[in-house]
């Protein structure tokens, strides 16, 4: 565990300085004051786009009401803008946004060495993060084919799914649900797959993700998948992803483990590493 420790403490260090450099450069003259006040070709454009989300309007995406005692029960803290834990994910979604739009990324999977490491929690919080955010919409699909767990999660029933899409017997329209938040749609799973990783490597499961992933340009598309040291379908899936984001969960991972789960991910697709110390509370989350 010493390196994550080690990489915990030069997050902090890096933030410390980051802030004392925005604390320096506060100070401006009236001309620069009036330079930052005029409007810009991008602003315009951001605004346009924020415009343009904010305008969606679900016609053919199934909408349902959450139940905020099973989401709490279940940590999901994020849909409650007033729980306070609410700023850990949101410090997560600016440094996970920021790393993505330097890299024009618009793909990410979230998944963990070994079981039980709280990776479904950590996608599902992250996805209502980047959701609440102006300028992204956002879509959590659960690619754990052997434990889906995105739906039990949310207290979502449907009698359509990913499972359905898969068997050919529904249109990708009829298995997609939007939570009551207007920029998030799941796609969950209700029950596990057969063959899961012949499932992954499928040419249907190829051109969904290509659909998903280039339907709209605020998009950013959040895969939940199996851990990587149990089976070969996160290894298949992460050849298909722009990055990745590995959750560990603290004392429940042998550094070996975790050394090995980061073996198999591409060094120029890691986004970093989740510490999840879930069993202690939501206030002890770090990343």
């Amino acid at each position: 565990m010493e390196k994550i420790k080690d990489a915990l403490e030069k997050a902090k260090e890096k933030s410390a300085t980051s802030t004392n450099t925005r604390q320096a450069s506060t100070s401006t003259s009236p001309s620069a004051a009036y330079a930052q006040a005029e409007p810009t070709a991008e602003s315009v454009l951001e605004q346009a786009n924020e415009t343009k989300i904010n305008a969606i309007n679900y016609t053919n995406t199934k909408t349902i009401e959450l139940n905020p005692q099973h989401l709490e029960k279940n940590r999901i803290v994020a849909y409650n803008k007033s729980e306070s834990a609410t700023w850990i994910f949101d410090k997560l979604r600016t440094q996970v946004l920021q790393k993505m739009q330097e890299n024009n990324w618009k793909t990410l999977a979230i998944l963990s060495p070994t079981p039980a490491s709280g990776k479904s929690f950590v996608a599902i919080n992250l996805a209502i993060s980047i959701a609440n955010q102006p300028q992204k919409t956002a879509m959590l699909v659960d690619f754990d084919l052997r434990k889906p767990r995105v739906a039990k999660y949310l207290g979502i029933e449907c009698e359509k799914s990913l499972n359905e899409y898969l068997e050919n017997r529904a249109e990708l329209q009829e298995v997609l649900v939007n939570p009551g938040l207007p920029h998030l749609v799941i796609l969950p799973t209700m029950r596990p797959v057969s063959h899961p990783a012949e499932v992954l490597s499928s040419a249907k499961v190829n051109a969904l993700m290509q659909d998903i992933a280039t339907r709209y340009e605020s998009r950013i598309v959040i895969y939940d998948l199996p851990p990587i040291l149990n089976a070969d379908d996160a290894l298949i899936m992460l050849k298909k992803v722009d990055c990745a984001l590995l959750v560990v969960g603290n004392g429940m991972v042998k550094e070996t483990e975790i050394e090995e789960a980061m073996h198999h991910i591409p060094k120029d697709k890691l986004l970093g590493v989740v510490l999840n110390k879930a069993e202690v509370g939501v206030e002890e989350y770090y990343y």
